[in-house]
């Protein structure tokens, strides 16, 4: 793997992540699928049942589980999108830098 004389000056040279990115938002996106099925699904089942009910649900250790897992997945899902957002109409460095920078800080609030 040679880089250009350009990608040694800068230090960048091919990024070769792209493919990387690529996977993780098919993968992500695979992911929601049945997360998000079992959600909607588990809220119409509990429709009726009142905050102490629905909280005692929650509570439950798969419940719990797979929750926490829909909103990892979720959020990493939106991040990848947004960076390519990003990448692909930000065209001044700075202002990209600190965008990517917000929304990735955004995410892990």
């Amino acid at each position: 793997m040679s880089r250009s004389s350009l990608g040694l000056a800068r230090g960048l040279g091919s990024a070769k992540s792209g493919a990387e990115h690529w996977w993780a938002q098919r993968w992500t996106a695979a992911a929601l699928v049945p997360l998000v099925v079992w959600f909607v699904i588990a809220l119409i089942a509990h429709l009726g049942d009142g905050y102490d009910a629905t909280r005692a649900w929650i509570g439950q250790p798969v419940t719990a589980g797979l929750f926490i897992l829909l909103l990892l997945v979720t959020f990493w899902h939106a991040v990848l999108g947004l960076q390519v957002v990003v990448e692909d109409y930000v065209h001044h460095e700075g202002t990209k830098i600190v965008t990517l920078l917000l929304v990735k800080g955004l995410a892990a609030l």
